[in-house]
C-alpha cells in the first residue's frame, strides 16, 4: 500500500501522461464519432505519441484501451463502430496508462454539444464530489471521511451515489488495496499514511443508485434509465495533505484546495 519516493516518482509520470491524454480529448468534438473511433484515437496517442501502454487492454478479457459510458450507462461502457456520440449526450471516458511499470487511472464526463440543464448539473455535481473527496485526503484521516464528503454532497443536491463499485489502490497493479468507498462515515476505514496511492471516483446517478449488468458481462446501467455521471483522479497522500497524479492543467486552482 505504502510506496517509495522512487516509485512516486514514476507514478507521476505515468500520472502526467494521462493527463495529457485528456488534454488530447479536450480538443475534440465528439457529435457525430462513433465510441471505437475514440477508443482507435486514444490507442494511438497512447502507444504513439506517449510511448506508453492502455493498461486496460487485454486485462480481464476486455479488449479495449477505455471505456465510453453514454448517458444512463454508469461505467465499463465497451466501444462500438455502431455506437454514435450524439449532441446532448453525457460521456464518461475512463482510461488507463502504463509507464515504466506503474498505472494511473483517471475519468471524465464530457458534455457533448447542447445538454439539457438537468444533464449538465448532474455533470458538475459528479464533478464536485470527487473534488469533495479529495480534499479530505492527508495523513491520519480515514477512508470513512472521503467517502462521507462524496456521499454527502451527492445527497444535498438530490442525487444518489452507485454503491457496487469505488476507488481502488494502484501501483504495478490496477486494482491494489485499500478500497475507497464513495459512501462512509466519517472517522472510519482505514488511516491513511504518507505513500498511500489510490483512486477517488464517485458515480453520481440522478435517480435511484441501483443499477444492473447487461448482457454483454461489462456494460453497467442505471436501474431507472436515468442519468449518471462520473470523474477520476488517482491521488497519493503526501506528507501535507494530497498530490493529484492525473491532474489536468485546466484544473490547477482547484489542485491547490488544501484539505480543512
Amino acid at each position: 500500500m505504502i510506496k517509495t519516493a522512487d516509485e512516486l516518482a514514476l507514478m507521476r509520470i505515468s500520472g502526467k501522461l494521462l493527463a495529457s491524454v485528456f488534454e488530447m480529448l479536450d480538443r475534440q468534438q465528439f457529435a457525430g464519432m462513433s465510441t471505437l473511433a475514440v477508443n482507435d484515437l486514444v490507442d494511438r496517442f497512447i502507444t504513439d505519441d506517449l510511448g506508453a501502454r492502455p493498461a486496460s487492454k487485454g486485462q480481464y478479457g476486455f479488449e479495449y484501451v477505455l471505456n465510453c459510458s453514454i448517458n444512463n450507462v454508469v461505467c465499463h461502457g465497451v466501444p462500438d463502430a455502431r455506437q454514435i456520440i450524439r449532441d446532448g449526450d453525457i460521456i464518461n471516458l475512463d482510461i488507463t496508462l502504463e509507464k515504466n511499470g506503474f498505472i494511473a487511472d483517471s475519468s471524465k464526463t464530457y458534455i457533448v454539444g447542447n445538454a439539457p440543464p438537468a444533464a449538465r448539473r448532474l455533470v458538475q455535481i459528479a464533478q464536485e464530489a470527487m473534488w469533495k473527496g479529495i480534499a479530505q485526503v492527508r495523513p491520519g484521516a480515514r477512508l470513512g471521511d472521503i467517502g462521507a464528503a462524496i456521499e454527502r454532497h451527492a445527497k444535498k443536491n438530490g442525487y444518489s451515489i452507485v454503491r457496487d463499485y469505488c476507488g481502488h489502490g494502484i501501483g504495478r497493479e490496477m486494482h491494489e488495496e485499500p478500497q475507497v468507498l464513495n459512501f462512509g462515515r466519517p472517522g472510519t476505514g482505514a488511516e491513511l499514511r504518507e505513500g498511500m496511492v489510490f483512486t477517488i471516483e464517485p458515480m453520481v446517478n440522478q435517480g435511484t443508485r441501483k443499477v444492473s449488468t447487461e448482457d454483454d458481462g461489462w456494460t453497467v446501467v442505471t436501474d431507472d434509465g436515468k442519468l449518471s455521471a462520473q470523474f477520476e483522479h488517482t491521488v497519493a497522500v503526501t506528507r501535507t495533505g494530497v498530490e493529484v497524479l492525473t491532474l489536468r492543467r485546466d484544473e490547477a486552482p482547484t489542485s491547490r484546495r488544501r484539505p480543512r
